[in-house]
């Protein structure tokens, strides 16, 4: 598993060079844990086409960079909403997912940022982390790529979509 998918990840780091051009592949390699490892398998099996995106003084910011959402679908958003979903609940929720593999949803102002990287989710969306006081209303933010322009929409958190899944990160320390 692991060597593939440094193989994988080191491919792309190459490709978007761009977005980091300062930094070197040692450095990023010397971070790949087991654990963080595991966590960026878990995004590339399911389709999250897994890359290091930034760096910062102090991390690496790896995230899907699939065209469309990742196969991580589905789901409504959280915990809360499936379990109070009277009718036909999912089988869990990109929150609830996201926390399982130790990654997490991404912003509303990093899934804009990654748009200006690239065009993404053209035909689907993605969940984003939702503010405190639109899901203590029971409410979820989402957000797509339509008509060459990047949209954020609102929810019933405890909705779910075939098309819909959720977009992830995973910060590894320095």
């Amino acid at each position: 598993m692991s060597n593939n998918l440094k193989s994988i990840l080191k491919e792309r780091f190459i490709i978007n060079q761009q977005w980091y051009p300062t930094t070197k592949w040692e450095e990023v390699e010397k971070v790949l844990s087991e654990d963080v490892l595991r966590s960026l398998q878990y995004m590339e099996e399911t389709a999250g086409e897994v890359a290091l995106v930034s760096v910062t003084d102090n991390a690496f910011v790896f995230m899907d960079t699939s065209k469309e959402t990742p196969k991580r679908v589905n789901m409504c958003y959280d915990a809360e909403a499936r379990i109070k979903r009277k009718k036909f609940p999912p089988n869990s929720s990109a929150m609830e997912d996201a926390l399982q593999h130790n990654i997490t949803l991404l912003t509303e102002a990093e899934y804009y940022a990654l748009q200006e990287k690239f065009a993404f989710d053209l035909k689907t969306s993605s969940w984003i982390l939702t503010p405190e006081k639109i899901r203590n209303l029971k409410g979820a933010l989402f957000c797509d790529r339509r008509y060459d322009t990047v949209f954020t929409y609102h929810n019933g958190a405890d909705s779910y979509y075939a098309s819909r899944g959720y977009r992830a990160k995973l910060v590894v320390n320095k």
